[in-house]
């Protein structure tokens, strides 16, 4: 699975601990954006862009996926190594 991962999370986020792990279990790479950690603005530009407010807001391909209950939606379904290939 080769495909770009990007969660955006925050440091006290159990959603983001476990969408984390849902990835790290299929042996995903990611690149975790913690909002936490970053500049107000970068959170502005990612609710902007999402039009969601919380974490994790997870982005495959650079599409928005959306938070850890679409992922595991998608995993569920048996699609998210699909998106993920």
């Amino acid at each position: 699975m080769t495909a770009e991962v990007t969660v955006y999370s925050t440091t006290f986020c159990p959603y983001c601990v476990r969408a984390k792990q849902l990835l790290e279990r299929k042996g995903v790479a990611y690149k975790e954006v913690n909002l936490s950690q970053e500049a107000p603005e970068v959170r502005v530009e990612l609710m902007q862009r999402t039009n969601h407010r919380t974490v994790p807001q997870i982005f495959i391909k650079d599409q928005f996926i959306g938070g850890f209950d679409q992922l595991y939606a998608l995993e569920k379904e048996g699609k998210l190594d699909d998106l993920l290939a």
